[in-house]
């Protein structure tokens, strides 16, 4: 009887599943709050809120997931990205735990810091596993697939939260973490780290039991670049001010930096926590609040699984232009849409134009805000820089995060919905300027070939095709060109 063979694809479907398993968790995390809150202001709440009480449920994650996100290099860099993983699960489910036994506000509390932990760990580490895992052609589909899960982990929290009570809510979305935590043990290093720490024999082996016999340029690439470096790879912030003078270390983290808050700010962290109250602030107190939310969240789904396939064949700048300025323009329009009506010119009441404003929005969040700096952060970091990088630039998404969940009801007070968008799309407006002058095209590049883009080197593929066409000139034509 003949041994089953899976093929290399299916293998990278796998460690991507176990990813998204994790990333569904945290997409739950993110979404709890806007079923959580409406649930524990009713008054046979064994718990009992006010408003700014709600705001730091919302908001408190934002504040360990910066710290999370710098506990992520020491252990991705020293203990490997296989261990990080275990990590990150185990606080999820340590945090829904103390949530499903909080008796007090003190305790919930608690439990969404554990999950903010949690999910700091995770920012950097899921794109650092699905660019180190799969293949430069699949790479990008891989990496949207992580949007596509967050996406429906709040989608599931939201539509479980709207028929049962949110503790019936929490046993149900523990089985995503539990599930990760099964196929997390059946996954390998990748061999991106175990290249940096010398094991090429294994190395080679995982690399080949991931993408078969067919990629073995990259393989030599990678291996040949740890090989010539002298410099260990770095997991810690101590030389961080002679990092810091390094193109190939600070290009990437600005982009980076620029991205996520433009995410942040997009729409997607609002939506998640306050999408009833922005429903109902947007189209009127008489439409149906809970019903255009689980609608909006399946049109992100949607929209999420579209960009994967729209990744895989769009250029990243391309996506990035086209969505980010949809973006800041559909902010813009529903500014001004409210602001007509605050000013009593607006008179034209149907729900369909307000709606179809917010739909956009959400069309070009879930397609290229908050999906494509993931696929770019799991691209653009050269490898010995890759666990700082990526943690460095987490304190834009904690930042951004904090800063829309804990100051949107402040806004709405003082400067109404028009006002917060307005400012809203001014912060886009600005990264968005920073991003398309600084990011370089990486679809269908290797990381070692967008490594040496930001060291300032060509790759042995462009020194080798540079060569052969010198080698077919004239010497004339030489000192021309040498001239």
């Amino acid at each position: 009887m003949s041994k089953l063979r899976i093929s290399p694809f299916f293998k990278q479907c796998f460690v991507t599943a176990a990813v998204c398993s994790t990333t569904i968790g945290h997409g739950s995390v993110v979404g709890f709050p806007a079923i959580l809150l409406p649930q524990l202001k009713r008054p046979d709440s064994h718990i009992k809120l006010t408003e700014e009480e709600g705001s730091w449920i919302a908001s408190v994650t934002a504040i360990t997931l910066l710290l999370g996100s710098f506990l992520a290099p020491p252990i991705m860099g020293k203990l490997g990205r296989r261990v990080a993983h275990f990590v990150v699960i185990a606080n999820i489910l340590i945090g829904w735990t103390v949530i499903l036994l909080a008796k007090s506000l003190e305790a919930m509390i608690v439990g969404r810091i554990i999950h903010g932990l949690s999910f700091g760990l995770m920012l950097p580490l899921r794109s650092v596993l699905l660019g180190e895992y799969t293949s430069p052609k699949n790479r990008g589909a891989f990496l949207t697939t992580v949007s596509v899960a967050q996406a429906f982990g709040i989608l599931l929290v939201h539509l479980i939260g709207s028929l049962v009570s949110w503790q019936k809510t929490v046993f149900i979305v523990l089985a995503f973490p539990l599930a990760s935590l099964l196929m997390t043990f059946f996954t390998p290093e990748t061999p991106s780290w175990l290249a940096a720490k010398g094991r090429y024999d294994d190395c080679r082996k995982v690399f080949r039991w991931l993408r078969g016999d067919g990629e073995e340029q990259e393989l030599e690439e990678m291996i040949r670049a740890r090989c010539e470096s002298n410099r260990a790879t770095i997991s810690n912030f101590k030389d961080l001010p002679v990092l810091l003078k390094k193109k190939e270390f600070y290009k990437p983290i600005v982009i980076m930096i620029h991205s996520y808050m433009m995410g942040e700010f997009s729409g997607g962290a609002l939506l998640s926590c306050y999408s009833t109250t922005v429903i109902t602030l947007l189209v009127g107190p008489e439409v149906d609040p809970h019903f255009w939310m689980i609608a909006l969240d399946i049109q992100r789904n949607i929209s999420n699984v579209t960009a994967v396939y729209v990744v895989h064949k769009i250029k990243r700048r391309t996506m990035f232009m086209a969505t980010g300025s949809l973006c800041i323009l559909s902010n813009i329009a529903i500014a001004c849409y409210v602001y007509a009506k605050v000013l009593g010119v607006m008179t034209y009441t149907a729900i369909w134009l307000p709606i179809l404003l917010i739909n956009i929005q959400f069309f070009t969040v879930a397609v290229g805000m908050v999906c494509l700096p993931y696929v770019i952060a799991g691209e653009i970091f050269p490898l010995e820089y890759r666990s700082v990088g990526s943690s460095i630039s987490i304190i834009s998404i904690a930042s951004g995060y904090f800063l829309v969940t804990k100051t949107f009801p402040a806004m709405i007070a003082s400067i109404g919905l028009h006002g917060s968008y307005a400012v809203y799309a001014g912060i886009m407006c600005y990264n968005f300027i920073i991003i398309m002058s600084l990011l370089p095209e990486t679809k269908g590049k290797t990381l070692q070939q967008i490594e040496d883009y930001f060291r300032g080197k060509p790759s042995k593929a462009e020194d080798i095709e540079v060569r052969q066409n010198l080698k077919g000139k004239t010497d004339i034509e030489k000192l021309k060109d040498e001239s």
